[in-house]
């Protein structure tokens, strides 16, 4: 959109993000923020390849190494449900700054441990810092891309995430053997404290979050538009004050938001259970049912690589067809898929991998998505906290998927029958995701504020 100069151009937030062309600077953003998550995904992942070496190193078995993992899984947790409402009350570029300074340290001090204790506080708390990361990550992106291309933004950054998984496991395979498992953990913390200049200097404060606080946005404005000068009249359609003086944890328990924000920890908490079931015990399976090691990675892989290929196209279908229809198609269909996964063990090698490339683009693309999803279902005010809590109730499902499949394989579940189980969830979140048509922030009334010229600090 052309904007005048002149000192009466009057701009409305948040239509002109909206009714514009998305320019360079929104680009910058969304490159900063999927680094940010590519970094997550790096340190997330990296911990599962240095735990061979750590074990050998310090006398340990592997199983020692265990609650490790669950530190780091327990403070990503923590940081989702405690810190994420923090970006809505002091901004979220304060947060990704702070929180992204905070798991860096962290990671760089986990060189430095030689036994388990150090070393589990040491994950907890880099995974405080990166849950508390994503979820201001997301609603930045979110807020700066045009709400045509919202779902993209999302999806596009978060693929980030499983590109930071893919990178870590090369990096070990040429890392560890030449210099030791710490090599992964300094480059793991030296990279995002590289990063937190470039944040200071180019990522933007939420216009929502500065025109809540009285601050101008005349500086952002300029650098979405520089067309615009000085002078500039803001028309404000964001939510008012008046409609956001409750904390961002308790408006999700308002009546408003209440049933809503239930049914979309149930899409997560199903979603989540469903990803890491089969991360966790696909490799397993197919080992059991003696396929080579080279076709249980390929198998396990395509399931990662099927999520990052749905991503681009159930970004731009929520975008033009409704992200809710969207949705509820994906899992549908993966009501389908996963339960197919159960029938091609027995069939040729090509179908099965077929299989589970399928159905990864329904699990792990259907993660990206409801991700997306709750992205546009929260208005800004409370997005970061919408999510972050989204993502941490979800941790549940984590936990507890690979925990209900082992009791399955001990109880000699044939392995048909326990794809044929997993595909019942996938149904409910179809359900689940269907019911929430018409509840999200696309219903929620604006209210109009006007920020004069100079008026606000600076």
């Amino acid at each position: 959109m052309s904007l005048d100069s002149s000192p009466s151009t009057t701009v409305r937030l948040p239509g002109f993000i909206d009714d514009r062309p998305v320019g360079r600077f929104q680009y910058g953003v969304l490159a900063l923020c999927g680094l940010i998550m590519f970094i997550d995904g790096f340190d997330t992942q990296a911990i599962s390849y240095m735990a061979p070496a750590i074990a050998r190193e310090w006398g340990l078995s592997s199983a020692a190494l265990g609650p490790v993992f669950s530190s780091a899984l327990v403070g990503l947790m923590v940081g989702y449900l405690a810190l994420s409402p923090l970006s809505d009350r002091f901004g979220h570029k304060r947060v990704v700054v702070v929180s992204t300074a905070m798991f860096s340290v962290f990671t760089l001090a986990s060189m430095a441990v030689d036994s388990v204790g150090p070393l589990l506080v040491l994950r907890f708390l880099t995974g405080v810092g990166l849950g508390a990361t994503a979820p201001s990550a997301i609603a930045l992106a979110s807020e700066f891309a045009p709400k045509r291309l919202r779902a993209t933004f999302v999806l596009v950054i978060y693929c980030g995430f499983s590109l930071g998984f893919v990178v870590a496991g090369l990096a070990a395979g040429t890392l560890i053997p030449a210099y030791g498992w710490r090599s992964l953990f300094l480059v793991g913390g030296l990279v995002p404290l590289v990063l937190v200049p470039l944040l200071l200097r180019f990522l933007p404060e939420s216009l929502a979050f500065d025109l809540r606080r009285g601050r101008s946005v005349e500086p952002t404005l300029t650098r979405l538009d520089p067309a615009l000068r000085s002078g500039i009249t803001v028309e404000n359609t964001f939510p008012a004050d008046g409609q956001t003086r409750r904390s961002p944890v308790s408006s999700l328990f308002t009546r408003r938001w209440f049933l809503g924000t239930l049914l979309l920890w149930v899409v997560f908490v199903i979603n989540l259970a469903e990803f890491y079931a089969l991360q966790s015990w696909l490799p397993t399976i197919l080992e059991d049912l003696r396929y080579p090691t080279s076709a249980v990675v390929a198998a396990t892989t395509l399931t990662t690589v099927g999520g990052i290929a749905a991503a681009l196209i159930t970004g731009p279908a929520m975008d033009r067809l409704g992200a809710a229809r969207t949705l509820t198609v994906l899992y549908l269909v993966g009501f389908v898929f996963v339960g197919a996964m159960g029938l091609a063990l027995s069939a040729p090698l090509w179908v099965l991998l077929t299989a589970n490339f399928l159905a990864g683009c329904c699990v792990s693309g259907g993660q990206k998505s409801v991700i997306a999803f709750a992205s546009v279902f929260y208005p800004a005010h409370m997005r970061s906290t919408g999510v972050g809590w989204a993502l941490g109730i979800g941790r549940i499902g984590g936990i507890l998927g690979p925990i209900v499949v082992g009791l399955a394989i001990a109880a000699q579940w044939a392995y048909s029958a326990l794809f044929l189980a997993l595909a019942v969830p996938m149904l409910l979140a179809a359900v689940a995701v269907f019911a929430l048509r018409g509840r999200g922030a696309d219903a929620e009334p604006g209210t109009s504020v006007s920020q004069q010229p100079g008026s606000g600090e600076s």
